[in-house]
């Protein structure tokens, strides 16, 4: 169970804490997290997909027992799918249940103020988290690359104040900041106003021995001869600019297939059958197939 509202009060403490959910940080990482912790400040993590950016929000919310709100990203993106919107169908069943029951003269201006009370505001996540009563929610905008300029634009107002203004209801401000983990895969460059705004860090694949204890954390079925031949492999695919190189979810996707399979060390064959759980483009297998395969193989075995 997590540990409710835990003390946060150095980098050792993050790096306990996220370690206590199965993610090892580096030091880097968990000082960017402390940081932004402390100084109630957006944290921007950028890097290639699958290098563990959106599981910080994840353990961060399970380690300190908050709310995890997700905001996914996506082209198109407005106010009503990311803020707030009013629940048009409750509120016309209300104008018709009044009328039903005999509206009494004068009584119009009172059922107009009515329909934009709280009861028919939908919460989206980011007035979730802003409008927290009493917690501090993790609020993850994941892949805000993906999201347009102009929403981006309303995100730094927005995150800039932690406030939130409702026409029909006023501003809504934070009693306390939530936890904010933004991520981004780089598909476009995220504006320097927004990067102001956050602290900032760049989250790397992980090191060859990190990652051998990220494989025997996750996937503790797996040999240690096996997980170390699957990191150094792994590693190795990484320099060879491969359309998307594998990220560590999966590598321990990998490392639990070869288990399953019954591997006990990486060969031709258990390689060229299970591919396809390591790479997931046609282009990148082939040019796994047809090049470098055995010589791959060779210093995973030597790891």
């Amino acid at each position: 169970m997590p540990t409710p509202d835990p003390v946060i009060d150095s980098v050792d403490a993050v790096t306990a804490g996220l370690r206590s959910q199965q993610y090892l940080p580096d030091e880097g990482l968990a000082t960017a997290i402390f940081l932004a912790l402390r100084l109630q400040r957006p944290l921007l993590l950028e890097g290639e997909a699958g290098v563990g950016k959106t599981e910080v929000a994840k353990v961060l919310a399970a380690w300190t027992g908050s709310e995890l709100i997700r905001l996914q990203c996506y082209e198109g993106i407005d106010i009503s799918q990311a803020v707030y919107e009013w629940d048009y169908a409750k509120q016309l069943l209300h104008l018709r249940t009044a009328e039903a029951a005999g509206l009494a003269a004068g009584d119009a201006e009172r059922l107009e103020g009515e329909l934009y009370d709280d009861r028919f505001l939908i919460r989206r996540p980011l007035l979730r988290a802003i409008g927290a009563e009493g917690t501090r929610p993790v609020l993850l905008i994941d892949e805000v690359d993906r999201a347009d300029d102009e929403f981006e634009a309303f995100l730094l107002e927005a995150l800039s104040e932690y406030a939130i203004t409702v026409p029909e209801v006023g501003e809504i401000r934070a009693e306390t900041p939530p936890m904010v983990i933004i991520t981004s895969n780089r598909t476009r460059d995220v504006h320097d106003a927004l990067k102001r705004r956050c602290l900032y860090h760049w989250v790397e694949h992980p090191g060859f021995e990190r990652e051998v204890e990220i494989i025997s954390l996750r996937a503790p079925g797996v040999p240690e001869k096996l997980a170390r031949q699957v990191a150094k492999f792994t590693e190795a695919l990484r320099e060879q600019g491969l359309y998307k190189p594998p990220g560590i979810a999966e590598t321990l996707d990998w490392a639990q297939a070869l288990g399953l399979v019954g591997a006990e060390s990486l060969s031709a064959e258990t390689v060229d059958v299970t591919l396809g759980t390591l790479l997931k483009y046609r282009e990148d297998q082939e040019r796994v197939r047809d090049g470098w395969m055995e010589e791959a193989i060779n210093l995973a075995i030597d790891a």
